[in-house]
């Protein structure tokens, strides 16, 4: 599959609204992401497709071989306007805390069912890639959900647990766990973290298990009011952690355990374009 970045430059309202007039304009812009310009026929082998107005289709113009710029993504079979899934992109891709699909609804006409359905399947494309983080890595545990009773921060009941980890200037990984024991967290730091990194972290017992699996590890002891010593710290993935609490409270309100994964994804795709110029462009080409 051939996506060009290298046509992506960064967009505003007013360059998005000529670049994208029409579903016309977005179709183009799907096939040239996926296929390029001259792409090859895969059946003669001649290069030159034409837009068929028939349908969502391009023919090759030598031996009439039809491809579908849609098929494999997102848009396949949806009766929504192409346009309004682009400006879905957009919004999503732009908002530093954010987009409700209310908001999707308010922007686009689609009915709320449709937003909500639009604005899962744009969040699927931002799960995190397989590739690893490395050098100095800070690592923690946050938890997610409403007001309860009892204890609060780490142990409190009635709330899903999120186990984070970032590469310092880098990107962020984060996934919903079931708990925090060893036996649970390690796994996911010897997949997404590379041998002999420098892992930063508070003093739960189950992160000190990290030097047994090739680590180099340091705490922060924030039971005795520890939070920095020289450039050991977990400030970073706090941050993250603010981050991400304040969007859930002020835009979506609530979120439920069994969706919370995709939430998490948002805010981890948003941190590591945090430097990109242009996210709705990543985005749309990971389409």
């Amino acid at each position: 599959m051939y996506y060009n970045y290298s046509m992506i430059k960064s967009t505003t309202i007013q360059q998005f609204n000529k670049q994208y007039p029409d579903d016309d304009a977005c179709l183009e812009r799907i096939f040239n992401l996926r296929y390029g310009k001259n792409h090859e026929c895969p059946k003669c082998h001649k290069r030159g497709f034409y837009r068929n107005r028939n349908k969502k289709h391009y023919s090759c113009a030598w031996c009439g071989f039809d491809l579908s710029p849609l098929a494999g993504t997102i848009f396949h079979k949806s009766p929504t306007s192409l346009r309004h899934w682009f400006f879905a992109i957009y919004l999503i891709s732009t908002s530093k805390n954010g987009v409700a699909a209310k908001e999707i609804q308010r922007q686009t006409g689609v009915t709320y069912k449709t937003a909500w359905r639009m604005q899962r399947q744009i969040r699927k494309l931002m799960r995190s890639d397989d590739s690893k983080l490395g050098g100095t890595i800070e690592i923690d545990d946050t938890y997610i959900g409403g007001e309860h009773e009892g204890k609060r921060g780490r142990g409190a009941s009635g709330k899903s647990i999120v186990f984070g980890m970032v590469e310092r200037e880098g990107e962020v990984k984060a996934e919903v766990v079931d708990n925090l024991k060893a036996k649970t967290v390690m796994p996911i730091i010897q997949e997404n973290v590379e041998e002999h990194s420098d892992i930063y972290s508070d003093e739960l017992s189950s992160y000190e298990k990290v030097v047994k699996y090739g680590f180099d590890h340091d705490v922060v002891k924030h039971a005795i009011k520890e939070y920095v010593r020289g450039t050991i710290h977990i400030n970073n993935i706090e941050g993250f952690w603010s981050q991400l609490k304040r969007s859930i409270d002020g835009t979506y309100h609530s979120v439920s355990p069994q969706h919370l994964q995709l939430y998490v994804d948002e805010f981890a795709f948003r941190h590591n374009h945090r430097k990109d110029p242009d996210a709705f462009g990543a985005l749309l080409a990971g389409c």
